[in-house]
């Protein structure tokens, strides 16, 4: 098990089969023109159970998700648990974002904000089987090797309503807060659990710092946007 230091990384980033791969080309200027265009909202404590339920919705799919809760009933059980525990503070931040009526939302947390680790830990202890644990604590373990020690904005949590995907949100809500880490000339950091979304991530700026994977799991890649 690693130490909560090195627990700091999210084994479910990001944004599963995100609207901009699965919706349209990669290079696609309608997308990038709706992207503009998308009003992106500031979400409170109140809108924190819709939020939820989106991205609960958008990681049905993800492949390190449902790793870790293969059994439909276990995933629906567990998953929005984490998701709270993993998002909670980008709330208490106000760096929590969503676009209409909760079809897509991002879950910020600024420089000096990390999720409850102890809670998360302790969520894992108690959802997951022992058997499995030693696993999954590897691949946090390995995560911390790539969290970066300087001042930076994490994503642990971005996604979009499968019934949504393909109207652009994904990079409306990219863009969005990627505007405030150019104006304080800060990183932003993420992993993304889905490879198919790197392209997408690549596109805003991101660029890959390696793999993580250990025994069964499926491949994270940890991604980086410098300071500009």
């Amino acid at each position: 098990m690693p130490s909560p230091a090195n627990t700091s990384g999210n084994l479910f980033l990001h944004e599963p089969r995100t609207d901009d791969l699965t919706g349209g080309s990669p290079g696609s200027s309608t997308l990038a023109d709706a992207a503009r265009e998308i009003d992106v909202q500031t979400a409170g404590i109140g809108d924190q159970s819709r939020l939820v339920a989106a991205i609960v919705l958008a990681f049905s799919v993800d492949p390190a998700a449902r790793w870790t809760y293969p059994a439909p009933e276990n995933y629906l059980k567990h998953f929005p648990d984490l998701v709270r525990i993993f998002g909670h503070k980008a709330f208490e931040c106000g760096t929590a974002h969503f676009i209409g009526d909760v079809q897509a939302a991002a879950m910020w947390l600024p420089p000096g904000v990390q999720p409850d680790e102890e809670a998360l830990m302790a969520h894992f202890q108690r959802t997951v089987p022992e058997q499995d644990q030693d696993t999954l604590f590897a691949v946090f373990e390995q995560m911390g090797q790539y969290h970066p020690d300087e001042p930076h904005w994490y994503l642990p949590l971005i996604g979009v309503d499968p019934a949504q995907q393909g109207k652009g949100y994904g990079s409306a809500l990219l863009k969005h807060a990627l505007r405030r880490c150019d104006e304080d000339r800060t990183p932003a950091y993420l992993e993304s659990s889905n490879p198919e979304n790197i392209p997408l991530y690549r596109r805003h700026g991101f660029e890959v710092l390696g793999t993580i994977q250990v025994g069964s799991s499926p491949p994270i890649t940890p991604m980086l946007r410098r300071a500009g």
